[in-house]
């Protein structure tokens, strides 16, 4: 190199800028993965058992919403509360480095509801019919593959049209589940706006001994 290439070459970053860059890099990535692709959760009561235990830590992806996407029927999917469902339970964390990090989608957020779809705008959900099956548009749900072994489909009978732009959902833990069917006599008659739905969760990721992919079971 020449002594007139090395008198005009800029000095490097010094490491605390270069460090501060990157981490705001860093977060600013994080961000966008939380805003458009990934986000974490946990789980707030038991009424998803037996796959999602309380507080276990999810992951939720919000690709399959993309544009016109929106949920379909056997998705698990979480939800900003509509209406109190929480009663005061799981909501959002006062520790402000927790709150800071959930804000970057590091931390997993609270304030929101875990469920499976059951029925979506335009469906009737009724139980139940004569071999206590919950039905959709007359068909039966067959739910063996989620609900666990001699679990009712539900001790609550009703029969409901879901309004457009809406969802019923309901937890796998029939009897445990403060979902669609307990507010049904509530303001907003137990359905959940899709546009309260954050997305569909992807994996189970904590404890690692049950991490696992959660796929739908229609």
């Amino acid at each position: 190199m020449t002594e007139t290439a090395a008198a005009t070459k800029k000095p490097g970053l010094p490491v605390w800028q270069e460090s501060l860059l990157l981490l705001v890099i860093a977060v600013v990535l994080a961000v966008v993965v939380k805003s458009f692709f990934l986000q974490a959760f946990y789980i707030p009561s038991a009424s998803m058992e037996p796959q999602l235990v309380k507080n276990d830590r999810i992951l939720v992806e919000k690709v399959s919403f993309w544009g016109s996407g929106t949920p379909h029927r056997g998705d698990v999917v979480v939800f900003a509360d509509p209406g109190d469902w929480l009663g005061g339970e799981g909501q959002a964390t006062a520790n402000p480095l927790a709150r800071g990090l959930q804000v970057v989608g590091l931390y997993p957020a609270g304030g929101h509801l875990v469920k499976r779809v059951i029925g979506v705008g335009g469906d009737r959900v009724r139980c139940c019919d004569a071999d206590g099956r919950i039905t959709v548009n007359g068909k039966a749900l067959d739910e063996s593959s989620y609900l666990p072994e001699g679990t009712e489909p539900s001790e609550k009978t009703f029969d409901v049209r879901v309004p457009a732009g809406h969802l019923w959902v309901m937890g796998d833990n029939r009897g445990n589940s403060a979902d669609s069917r307990a507010h049904l006599d509530q303001p907003g008659g137990g359905f959940v706006p899709v546009d309260l739905v954050v997305g569909k969760v992807w994996a189970l990721v904590w404890p690692w001994k049950r991490a696992q992919l959660v796929h739908a079971r229609p």
